[in-house]
């Protein structure tokens, strides 16, 4: 842990004015000659008052939390790994870049003095070649000097900080002592034209002047350094290039209070940089003319000692180039530590001291990259595009912390949501107007981070914004979801599945999946006894992330497992209530284990899940223990038959439709890497209710909600392209003539249901002769009748991937429990995955 010494003076202000005065202020004032007087107030104002409202989000941030090393990159942490990480990425960048532009303007400096070519000041060692190589060169020399200075530690900068602001100070007060002691006189100026041929201009410094103050208030004329025009954007991009110091404080890891000294000192520093600003301007408007364009580093020839201006310039970039290049070390550095981009591992590596080296010489090396743009206009106004980004995701943060209404935020009380809101906007506006290439460019970059880090989705533990601020929608729109204007048109499956163990249910919780459409999805479990089921929550989420389905998951503590169901039934969901219960099936079928056939659920990926990604304290051997063994033969079953049935009649008294799936453990490719588009598939429908042959209804509630359910799923992703049959049970004798009249009253109704199916009559009368009708309502079918039933499913479903059977009403008696089961058993055996399904509510509508 780094030792915190620093104060508000040395930590904070010291760095921020020097970054904010930078050489901007000593070679930059000709924002005055091309913009004029009054342009050059409005261009400082605007930049000021974006600044400012990006300080007020600061100020509300630092007082609300430790700030560590990292500065806006640690502040947009704050929402989630996505945000975070990208915004991070694109404010390293702006650092590298405006390391470059100071290096590239102190190079440009040193030039102007030592340069052998003809140069507008006319004093001075002419000794240094000129030309764009010798530009890198001596760039990279600076560069190596910033390096070792950085790799020595950030102690060295801070402790020479205060005395490079002292000697930036004494050039300053020398240039406003000049303007009253210097008496006016003329110059000429020289600069190579094309061709080689050299220009003169003739310029002078009048001392001050009203004519002078009226001819510098406007206009726009050509940068003799580019060769082009300016215009207010080109100009503004240069300006606020100095306005970009403003985190140097937060950036500050060894603070001794950093919620106290960022506001304090950033603001403190924010106002003496924009009162000098404003009085060179004006000073030097009222001053010079024409010298205002045609020689950018004209302060040295109106000063007493001209050298003064030289030696500010040499110590504020050089300054403003180490504290960008510290600045932006951290932010890799933190970036590394936090593993969101794999090739900037190494970056974590630090000295014994603390001092991360490695970020420091991947910083180093990147910047070397940018200085080959070889001039300081070039890149200034994407040093400003990035900068402006990485300002707007910082009020983006505050503004979402504000919404997200997080408790105790803000402390700082100038700070409201509109600052923010405006905050983000005027970013935003000045980038575009800047240069909308790089706008759209460093935004696409940013997306582009984001989506990376979303689908490489690393898991953290530093707390999701974002789940704060879905947490306020969705209570919002849960509010607004009226039950009472619920239509039978907008009907879909709402499932609460009922789970005993994972291990064997799997593949029918996959397959539900598939079914919801759209819906909502629980999986319910009752745990008997009276252990504390919250902490078994983590190990649910975890099974439902492995197995990549879209469930909620709702435990409840009972005496009995009848009990339990009826508690999830009654208190499941909020806002959107189940109304389906699915149930496996009630046999003596031993069942596999899914745990041991699913390459999610073992031991070769543990390595790599545990490093990837934060799994919320459940690793694979964890969830592996959790779930118990699955049952064999001879152990005890939680649920007697009676209990069971007693659970599907509760159901059917609650007006919940029921389900219960039989051989799913056989179905396979409904796993999440599956690749199945269900072209191989098959879906049977049987809308008549088998074991009751008297019915002859095929319109009744529960065969049109068996209909429903098989379109749902043909509509799901890996079944969409499945084949659907539906059998129409016919008896060939003179009792049911009418059978033809019905199978075209069928396909006009599946027509204005808008299902695609085929349709297959299948006479049933060898299947009918075994059944011997009763008066009683809960008869006792023979077994030949049930067998002769299981056949006929077998001969036209042998095929079928899933089948769809009605499911009779459950008896009322407790006696006769065992007996509808076994009827169940009989009919469904050996048949593959099968689906019995007595739907309650009418789920389907022909009008539009």
């Amino acid at each position: 842990q780094t030792p915190r010494k620093l104060n508000t003076f040395f930590g904070v202000m010291v760095p921020t004015v020097l970054s904010m005065f930078s050489i901007v202020l000593f070679l930059r004032t000709f924002v005055v000659g091309h913009a004029g007087l009054l342009q050059a107030l409005l261009m400082v104002v605007v930049a000021y008052t974006i600044i400012s409202l990006t300080i007020l989000s600061i100020c509300a941030i630092s007082t609300n939390g430790a700030i560590q090393g990292g500065g806006a990159y640690m502040i947009s942490r704050s929402l989630g790994p996505e945000f975070g990480g990208s915004i991070g990425l694109m404010f390293f960048l702006a650092k590298l870049f405006a390391c470059g532009g100071y290096v590239l303007g102190l190079v440009e400096a040193i030039l102007d003095v030592f340069g052998l070519d003809p140069s507008p000041v006319s004093s001075g060692w002419r000794v240094l070649p000129q030309g764009y190589w010798y530009t890198v060169l001596y760039s990279s020399v600076i560069l190596l000097l910033c390096l070792l200075v950085c790799l020595v530690g950030a102690h060295i900068y801070s402790r020479t900080a205060f005395v490079i602001l002292l000697v930036v100070t004494a050039s300053l007060l020398s240039i406003f002592i000049s303007s009253v002691a210097v008496k006016p006189h003329n110059f000429v100026i020289t600069h190579r034209g094309s061709g080689n041929q050299t220009l003169r201009y003739n310029a002078s410094y009048t001392g001050f002047s009203a004519t002078t103050l009226k001819n510098n208030l406007g206009g726009y004329s050509l940068d003799y350094s580019t060769n082009s025009v300016m215009s207010f954007a080109t100009v503004f991009a240069v300006m606020f290039t100095s306005c970009t110091g403003i985190m140097a404080g937060a950036n500050m890891s060894e603070l001794k209070n950093p919620s106290v000294s960022i506001p304090k000192g950033t603001i403190i520093a924010v106002i003496y940089t924009f009162s000098v600003y404003v009085l060179l301007f004006i000073m030097i408007s009222a001053t010079c003319d024409t010298l205002l364009i045609q020689d950018y580093g004209f302060l040295q020839r109106i000063n007493l000692w001209p050298p003064f201006v030289t030696i500010g310039i040499y110590c504020a970039s050089l300054s403003a180039a180490m504290c960008a290049m510290i600045g932006a070390s951290r932010i890799l550095h933190a970036l590394a530590l936090d593993h969101l981009f794999l090739p900037l591992a190494p970056a974590a590596i630090t000295s014994a001291s603390g001092n991360p080296w490695v970020a420091v010489l991947f910083t180093w090396g990147l910047t070397q990259c940018v200085v080959f743009a070889g001039e300081l206009n070039a890149i200034a106004s994407l040093v400003t595009v990035f900068y402006l980004l990485a300002y707007a995701a910082v009020d983006l943060a505050c503004l979402a912390l504000e919404w997200a209404s997080a408790p105790n935020f803000p402390t700082f009380q100038l700070f409201s949501w509109h600052t923010c809101l405006l905050g983000i906007l005027s970013c935003l506006t000045m980038m575009f107007v800047i240069n909308p290439v790089y706008s759209s460019g460093s935004i696409v970059l940013l997306l582009l981070l984001l989506l990376f880090l979303h689908y490489r989705s690393p898991t953290s533990s530093w707390g999701y914004i974002s789940q704060a601020l879905i947490f306020h929608q969705v209570r919002k729109y849960l509010l607004m979801l009226d039950v009472r204007k619920e239509h039978v048109k907008f009907w879909r499956p709402q499932v609460l599945l009922m789970v005993a163990n994972p291990r064997s249910s799997c593949q029918l919780i996959l397959f539900v999946n598939q079914l919801k459409k759209g819906g909502l999805y629980v999986l319910g479990h009752v745990q008997l006894g009276d252990l504390p089921v919250q902490q078994q929550y983590n190990f649910w989420l975890s099974l439902v992330d492995k197995l990549g389905v879209k469930a909620f998951v709702d435990l409840t503590l009972s005496p009995t497992v009848r009990q339990g169901t009826q508690h999830l039934l009654r208190i499941t969901g909020l806002g959107m209530k189940p109304n389906m219960l699915i149930l496996g099936f009630y046999d003596g079928c031993t069942p596999e284990d899914f745990f041991l056939q699913d390459t999610a659920f073992c031991d070769s990926s543990v390595g790599r899940g545990s490093e990837e990604e934060y799994n919320f304290g459940v690793d694979l051997p964890s969830l592996q223990a959790h779930f118990p063994p699955i049952r064999d033969v001879e152990s005890p079953r939680w649920l007697t038959p009676e209990e069971y049935v007693g659970i599907i009649s509760d159901a059917i008294k609650m007006n919940k439709s029921v389900c219960l799936g039989r051989y799913f453990f056989q179905l396979v490719g409904e796993d999440k890497d599956s690749k199945v588009d269900g072209s191989e598939r098959i879906i049977d429908v049987w809308p008549l209710n088998l074991l009751q042959p008297g019915s002859r209804d095929y319109e009744d509630v529960c065969s049109l909600f068996l209909l429903q359910m098989a379109c749902v799923l043909n509509m799901s992703s890996k079944w969409r392209h499945a084949k659907m049959r539906i059998f129409l049970n016919v008896g060939t004798g003179s009792s049911d003539q009418g059978w033809m009249a019905n199978e075209e009253t069928f396909r006009e109704l599946l027509r204005k249901l808008r299902i695609r199916a085929s349709i297959k009559i299948v006479p049933w009368d060898s299947v009918l002769q075994h059944h011997i009708p009763t008066a009683e309502p809960t008869q006792t079918l023979s077994e030949d009748f049930l067998s002769a039933l299981n056949r006929m499913l077998k001969e036209h479903s042998s095929q079928a991937t899933v089948r769809f059977l009605y499911l009779p009403e459950p008896p009322s008696h407790r006696s006769q429990s065992q007996l509808f089961l076994s009827q169940l058993e009989a009919v469904t055996n050996g048949l593959g995955p099968t689906l019995l399904i007595h739907g309650v509510t009418p789920v389907t509508y022909t009008d539009l």
